[in-house]
């Protein structure tokens, strides 16, 4: 089902698409930033939402926090907003201090998405031209999004072409909470990664090259435990971001990006992904922008945060000719 979701503030219309049925898992996308408004799912007949929302355009709009939009041309950060390909350097918007995050000032969760295709309340097809040039990145793009939505799960898949070399990272950046009130500390989910690694990050968060053991740290969520981080002053890796804000890379034999429980274990997300990485943050700033709209953690499945500056990170570089997919799955279970 498609509604009118209101206007922008230069007169353009937005869209809400509802997706799923009345027992099972609801989705609702808007075509602008491809947001990912609402999720929610029957918890004992009741339902519950499991990701923050505005309820008004405008509060999108003027969002910097980035509430459940998708995220690119690349996601994550890339030091300095510089990096160099075949040779050239290009230099990128930098709208976090010296360096570029999640696609830079505008970047695709401020653009409006076309639709595509929309099918029976359970498959939607988002599109979007990025001309080259926009944001500094080279190349024109033409990325999708498709949404697919079964009674327990969602299914995401991103798609992006280009016809010239340029960096793409792709992922969606909800915030949640699946405790069945927003109000409660998000921090109290439980929360597990199959990671034996993660990439420690040095100012402005950005990964320093190396790939660190979390076995013996606070970083080890290996098995499922509550998800708040210690006090920051209590590893310098968490002084640097306040709390956790880094990348987990996924074991091999990883059997899922990651898990988060409510803390009562009467709801379990499972997230799948195709990217190597999951960036994991706890939401310690989001007070600052939104102190009324509630508390929630961001899970997301993606390349490697600064991956062109770094030759032994996995490649990030679409070139013409190639099709670049990632693939990310929420499965619920209650």
């Amino acid at each position: 089902m498609m509604r009118s979701f209101g206007l922008l503030e230069d007169g353009r219309s937005v869209e809400a698409i509802s997706l799923g049925e009345p027992d099972g898992l609801n989705v609702e996308v808007l075509t602008y930033g491809a947001i990912l408004r609402r999720l929610s799912y029957p918890v004992r007949g009741v339902r519950r939402d499991l990701i923050l929302f505005f309820d008004r355009l405008e509060h999108y709009e003027r969002d910097r926090a980035y509430v459940g939009p998708v995220v690119g041309r690349f996601g994550n950060r890339i030091a300095r907003g510089r990096f160099t390909l075949d040779g050239q350097v290009h230099q990128v918007t930098t709208n976090e201090g010296e360096n570029h995050l999640h696609g830079g000032s505008l970047g695709f969760s401020k653009r409006v998405w076309r639709v595509l295709d929309v099918k029976d309340r359970h498959r939607v097809v988002l599109g979007l031209h990025s001309p080259a040039g926009e944001e500094g990145y080279p190349g024109n793009v033409e990325a999708t999004i498709e949404l697919q939505v079964t009674p327990d799960a969602l299914m995401i898949s991103l798609g992006a072409r280009t016809d010239a070399p340029t960096p793409i990272n792709l992922t969606y950046h909800p915030y949640f909470n699946i405790t069945g009130d927003f109000r409660a500390p998000a921090v109290d989910q439980r929360l597990r990664i199959p990671a034996e690694h993660y990439l420690p990050v040095g100012p402005g968060l950005i990964p320093t090259g190396e790939i660190a053991p979390v076995a013996g740290t606070t970083f080890d969520f290996r098995l499922a435990r509550r998800l708040a981080p210690p006090p920051a002053d209590s590893h310098p890796q968490l002084t640097l971001g306040g709390g956790y804000d880094h990348c987990w890379v996924l074991s091999p034999d990883a059997d899922c990006a990651c898990e988060l429980s409510s803390p009562n274990r009467d709801l379990t997300l499972r997230m799948r992904g195709s990217g190597p990485g999951l960036q994991f943050y706890n939401g310690q700033f989001l007070s600052r922008s939104h102190p009324l709209l509630g508390n929630g953690v961001i899970l997301e499945p993606q390349g490697i945060p600064d991956a062109p500056n770094h030759a032994h990170f996995p490649n990030s570089i679409v070139r013409p000719g190639d099709v670049y997919r990632a693939e990310i799955e929420y499965q619920l279970s209650a």
